[in-house]
């Protein structure tokens, strides 16, 4: 089969999966994933019930590819925000403020009940691994700079950082999501002087000259 006839026909697969999972999380937010028939998924998503059953067997495993998709590009643009070229402790600031709002938007398109579907599994554990890491490994080099504290560990201010940032999820709007963060930071112990001074003087070296 020729190259380019095989990256076609992975692209159209591509978008009949996006159109298929699109739709069925469309519609497990209207009226939830309990009453969700596969008909009814396929209807929404313009193709026929054998289609449909080439690509998932039921509702539940539509609704988790659908989660997976979302949570992979949130741990992307997370890992992309803590490997920036950023002083360690801009970037925590960053991740921090990222994930709240994460957290935030998460609630608001999610029921209880298409929850307790979709966190579960393999999957979800690897992601909560990878989120933990991202935070730990973040809070360690902010400790080398000296901006947290230092009487816990970094996988213990991980765990703490994480669990009291979920909580944007119970905010009413963005700038309630911005106080939390900044009491959660300031919970972390961290220091916006120490972050200001290193950076001016890391600014002041570099334009110094010989």
């Amino acid at each position: 089969m020729p190259k380019l006839w095989e990256e076609s026909i992975d692209e159209h697969r591509r978008s009949v999966r996006d159109a298929i999972t699109k739709a069925a999380w469309r519609l497990a937010e209207e009226h939830g994933p309990l009453s969700l028939t596969m008909s009814q998924v396929a209807g929404a998503a313009g193709i026929g019930r054998a289609t449909l059953y080439k690509y998932f067997t039921d509702i539940e495993s539509i609704l988790v590819a659908h989660h997976a998709r979302h949570v992979k590009d949130h741990l992307r643009a997370l890992e992309d925000l803590s490997g920036g070229s950023k002083a360690p402790g801009a970037r925590l600031v960053a991740v921090a403020e990222e994930y709240a709002s994460i957290c935030f938007h998460r609630r608001r398109h999610a029921s209880a009940d298409i929850g307790a579907l979709v966190h579960r599994g393999p999957e979800v554990a690897d992601a909560e691994r990878r989120l933990h890491g991202v935070f730990a490994d973040l809070i360690a080099q902010s400790a080398a700079d000296g901006l947290v504290r230092t009487d816990l560990g970094p996988e213990e201010l991980a765990a703490y950082c994480r669990r009291a940032l979920d909580a944007a999820g119970e905010m009413r709007d963005l700038e309630g999501v911005a106080r939390l963060t900044r009491v959660v930071l300031d919970g972390l112990g961290y220091s916006y002087q120490a972050q200001d001074d290193g950076h001016s003087a890391a600014t002041g070296n570099h334009h110094r000259p010989h």
